[in-house]
């Protein structure tokens, strides 16, 4: 059991619920109590059926070390074309903060993009750390962003863009660093988006390129794939504040 652990630790790949659990947590401290990752996940999807919020799917990703994961689930709640994700994030080496974002993924291209970058909007491992009582929290306060995440999609979708300006996104997403997009997906984002294949993104809207950076992110392996879409939505409406739609 050690060595098949050992070996699923080692690969960027994703992970079931069932193969998270045999992730080891390391052994605590006197101000640090390590979570392990699947307690993590069981607790919100506990919290989740407390509000008759269904999972409908979810997958992980570990770092190389498996002390970091990344997660998204499913959720049976939405809006037309799209279902509301939850991205999750853990660590047992104090690197990062457990935390939760809510997003959205697409139906069509069966991709996914959060709204905002992981928040830490729960507390760290400290000694005195109740875990139930943070995600119930986070959980709340997700659950207060669901009608912003509606309107958001929407106005995307009815918002055009002039050709020049999402070259414009483009070039400042993956030349001028802005956010630290891997730059070989530039050319695969600029093809998603002036040729795309699928009828529903054909309109030339914000909807339609935040479609082609998400489908592009796919080429990644999970994590990168997780934290790159993380800090998609916050890089448009910034990139794109001001433009004439």
């Amino acid at each position: 059991m050690a060595s098949s652990t050992a070996t699923l630790c080692a690969h960027d790949t994703k992970l079931t619920r069932e193969q998270l659990a045999l992730v080891p947590t390391p052994p605590g401290t006197v101000t640090h109590r390590p979570i392990p990752h699947v307690e993590v996940v069981n607790a919100l999807v506990e919290t989740l059926g407390f509000r008759h919020i269904a999972v409908v799917r979810d997958e992980y990703a570990l770092d190389r070390t498996g002390n970091k994961m990344f997660g998204v689930l499913d959720l049976d709640t939405g809006m037309e074309g799209c279902r509301f994700s939850i991205g999750i994030r853990n660590s047992h080496d104090k690197s990062m903060r457990l935390a939760l974002t809510v997003g959205y993924r697409v139906f069509v291209c069966d991709n996914m993009a959060f709204s905002g970058d992981f928040e830490p909007v729960l507390a760290k491992h400290s000694k005195n750390f109740n875990l139930v009582q943070a995600v119930s929290i986070g959980v709340d306060e997700m659950q207060r962003n669901f009608d912003g995440m509606r309107m958001t999609v929407e106005a995307w979708r009815e918002s055009q863009l002039p050709d020049v300006a999402a070259k414009l996104v483009i070039y400042r997403a993956f030349i001028e660093s802005e956010v630290d997009f891997p730059k070989h997906l530039a050319r695969p984002v600029h093809d998603l988006y002036f040729n795309p294949t699928l009828d529903e993104f054909q309109p030339r809207t914000l909807w339609s390129l935040s479609n082609a950076f998400t489908c592009a992110f796919k080429q990644l392996d999970p994590v990168p794939q997780f934290r790159a879409t993380a800090k998609l939505a916050p890089f448009l409406e910034t990139a794109t504040a001001g433009i004439s739609r």
